[in-house]
């Protein structure tokens, strides 16, 4: 694969993950990479190696998601190091999964702040430099679209928040040949959500194929998105989680 050749991404939150392996995928297939994190500087700073080292371009730029100074320094970095922007990928969040009348204001900031004003600042700065044919890709979550897991009230509501965002800006910047999609995964095996953790099994119950999907299967589709055979895509909630909301 080598549709994303010449083109220039940004994913936020990359270190690890779901947002690691975007990383590697997007570069993988010949875009030049930039990601973002907060913490987790050795983490980042694998990524890029293991892109370098498959003879791809990337830079690992620390800035909270959350932060408006960070993010846009962040876009800056991206824009000199390799000359412009043609691929936003919003994949920072959280989710702290518990009761809605256990959770504190303080966890609720936490997920609004990260998953939906996070969201809005990243792809603030970045629409500034998205030309023609430009990519905003965010990722959301299955149960932003139907919120089936107790626990989940408020990251849902998060994530469904992002749902109808992209819906609104694709009609925004559709006549400038950008298009706007979400990318709802499920049950993903990563260190924050372990296919063999206690938060598993509810979610295993949940799937059509009884089973955690791969951080590959979202890059995958992240990478669809980002290339030429998805053009005509825009406004979309595409989702990949085995069957969960089926």
């Amino acid at each position: 694969m080598a549709n994303l050749i010449n083109k220039i991404a940004l994913v936020t939150g990359a270190s690890r993950g779901i947002g690691a392996a975007i990383a590697r995928r997007l570069a993988a297939d010949g875009a030049s990479v930039a990601i973002t994190y907060t913490r987790g500087a050795d983490a980042a700073a694998e990524v890029v190696n293991a892109i370098h080292a498959a003879g791809g371009r990337a830079i690992a730029v620390q800035a909270d998601a959350t932060s408006t100074t960070a993010v846009n320094a962040a876009v800056a970095e991206t824009v000199k190091t390799f000359g412009g922007l043609d691929i936003l990928v919003n994949n920072a969040g959280t989710a702290i999964p518990k009761p809605f009348e256990e959770t504190t204001l303080e966890e609720l900031d936490q997920m609004l702040d990260l998953n939906v004003r996070g969201v809005f600042i990243a792809t603030q700065a970045a629409l500034k430099h998205l030309k023609e044919g430009g990519r905003v890709i965010n990722i959301g979550s299955c149960v932003g679209e139907r919120a089936i897991t107790p626990g989940l009230a408020a990251y849902s509501a998060t994530k469904a928040a992002v749902k109808l965002f992209t819906q609104g800006l694709s009609r925004e910047v559709g006549p400038r040949g950008i298009t706007v999609n979400n990318v709802q995964p499920g049950p993903i095996d990563t260190d924050l959500n372990p296919a063999s953790g206690d938060w598993a099994k509810p979610q295993l119950e949940n799937t059509a194929l009884k089973r955690y999907g791969h951080v590959d299967d979202i890059a995958a589709m992240v990478a669809f998105v980002a290339g030429p055979e998805a053009s005509y895509i825009t406004g979309a909630s595409l989702t990949v989680d085995g069957g969960t909301i089926a």
